[in-house]
């Protein structure tokens, strides 16, 4: 089946699905962009996993809505064995799958879904293996789990235990990420049998609180509620998501009542969004960072003592009020407080512009110059990232460095920015996936990730010590105490400036409820209701 037939198949599940439409419930929701698919283990852009693992997948745990704490969903209770190396999971009973058009399950979900979820992702002699095509998996192989999988066991229907090769603690985090979504393995059989396997990504059927209906690549996704659903149902009869890129038009429509929900709105319209009665500005702490990073292998910024004096030199809520119109916070430490040790203030020391300019002279520094690298994109962790690169040129200048502003395109970013021997610092950040401390540290100042994510170049054998140790513990207290270490030794040596803490904003019309803003900025309608119209 191609991607017409199957859109085509979609619109006769349009027209039976969506009688009575006008008397249902329904909340509009102007999206960013449109999915690449429907298979959250195959795609890693936001707005596909908002269009499939939020509305119509479970996974066997999730985060709580609007924090990074892992709690039961298709797992209803799991044990950790003392030496952190098995996973034992008692899986829900009586959790049905959708019924389509074209499907009908025969069974509960069970054990064998999730090993069918996973193995699918893992062994390259499974039959799905290659449906990932040259892409792979791209979660489950960045995250590199095979490496950590040693083995997957059905104990019985209800009970699936994981083996790990070694303790893991970052593990159960990683499952509640989106690739981790419980697909039917009866489903799939079925499509492989029909040689249809692509339906899994076009015509998806998942456990969540939605079924899919119709989707119009470009235009619009088409949801009815899950009646089958094995938490409360959805207080919506129908959600539509509207594809709407521009951030402007998608803040024309809310104020129009055209759409109750937009996401990321203009930072230069939070205040304008916080004065209309009609609207409401939802906002909550993210997971998100923003950083400047140096390199660290060349002068003058191999020296620890400089980048501390160019720290201090930032001003750093002048940047939060500008840049991000008060919806960020300047940056104690690099973890954001969400995070095990995100509360330990372990950062720059705070500006002071004087004493900036007189550490830098002190460091030998003063006169020295530098190019502020900049991705010229809006990304979650900045939304202006040239004006950004303007106030810390600025800052520096008032310092007594010279910064020479580079923006080239995003691909030449990318390869410039890793070089070795690249010149200045880098005005980037980064988005946790998980929540977990481990993946933020490790990728932007692990000794693995340089050259490859870690553009400062910066390798502490100790501080990848902390990180080791942290991994092999699941001890809570043990961790917070790992990474508060982990955080001094950084705000020591300074590789990386940590800038803003980004916070995550929806905006809604007056009326709507139960919607929960969420920390790595997907967007979850299953407890979202909407006043009837009077």
């Amino acid at each position: 089946m191609g991607r017409r037939i199957a859109c085509l198949a979609l619109a006769l599940l349009a027209a039976a699905g969506l009688a009575g439409a006008a008397e249902a419930k329904t909340l509009v929701y102007c999206a960013e962009g449109s999915p690449a698919g429907f298979d959250p283990a195959l795609h890693t852009d936001p707005a596909t996993l908002d269009a499939s693992s939020q509305a119509l997948y479970n996974r066997l745990v999730q985060f709580k809505p609007g924090t990074a704490e892992v709690v039961p969903a298709l797992a209803e209770s799991w044990e950790i064995s003392k030496d952190g190396r098995e996973y034992t999971f008692r899986l829900r009973p009586g959790v049905r799958f959708h019924t389509t058009g074209d499907f009908t399950p025969a069974r509960a979900f069970n054990a064998d879904d999730v090993l069918f979820s996973f193995g699918r992702q893992w062994r390259e002699d499974h039959p799905w293996h290659d449906y990932a095509g040259d892409g792979g998996w791209p979660w489950f192989e960045g995250m590199s789990l095979s490496t950590v999988l040693e083995d997957i066991r059905k104990v019985d229907d209800l009970t699936v235990t994981f083996v790990l090769k070694r303790p893991h603690a970052p593990f159960l985090a990683d499952l509640a990420m989106d690739f981790a979504s419980i697909v039917s393995r009866e489903y799939a059989d079925r499509l492989l049998s029909a040689g249809t396997r692509e339906g899994l990504d076009l015509l998806p059927v998942g456990t969540g609180p939605f079924r899919l209906v119709e989707y119009r690549p470009g235009a619009a996704i088409r949801y009815e509620a899950n009646p089958d659903y094995w938490r409360q149902r959805a207080p919506l009869d129908r959600l539509l998501f509207e594809i709407i890129p521009d951030p402007g038009v998608r803040y024309e429509k809310l104020k129009s009542g055209e759409c109750q929900v937009i996401p990321a709105p203009n930072p230069a319209d939070l205040v304008a969004i916080r004065a209309d009665d009609g609207l409401v500005l939802l906002e909550g702490e993210g997971l998100a960072l923003s950083y400047l990073a140096f390199n660290t292998g060349e002068p003058p910024f191999d020296g620890a003592r400089v980048r501390r004096a160019v720290a201090r030199a930032i001003d750093r809520e002048a940047i939060v009020a500008d840049v991000y119109k008060g919806a960020a916070a300047a940056a104690a430490g690099l973890l954001p407080p969400l995070m095990a040790g995100g509360t330990v203030a372990a950062g720059p020391e705070p500006y002071d512009g004087a004493a900036a300019e007189d550490a830098v002279e002190a460091a030998g520094a003063s006169g020295s110059s530098l190019r502020l690298w900049v991705l010229p994109a809006l990304r979650p962790y900045n939304p202006d990232p040239g004006r950004m690169a303007e106030m810390i040129r600025a800052n520096l200048a008032a310092a007594g460095i010279t910064a020479e502003i580079a923006a080239p395109p995003a691909d030449e970013f990318m390869a410039a920015t890793l070089a070795p021997d690249r010149d200045g610092a880098v005005v980037l950040g980064w988005v946790s996936d998980n929540g977990d401390p481990d993946n933020l540290l490790a990728p932007i100042l692990g000794c693995d990730a340089v050259g490859i994510s870690n553009r400062s170049f910066w390798c502490s054998a100790r501080l990848d010590g902390l990180l080791e140790q942290a991994r092999a513990t699941v001890d809570p207290a043990t961790r917070r105490s790992l990474y508060a270490e982990a955080q001094r030794i950084i705000a020591d040596e300074m590789p990386v400036v940590p800038i803003a803490h980004v916070g995550i904003a929806v905006a809604t019309v007056a009326g709507v409820t139960g919607f929960v803003v969420d920390a790595f900025g997907r967007h979850n309608f299953e407890t979202t209701d909407i006043a009837e119209a009077e």
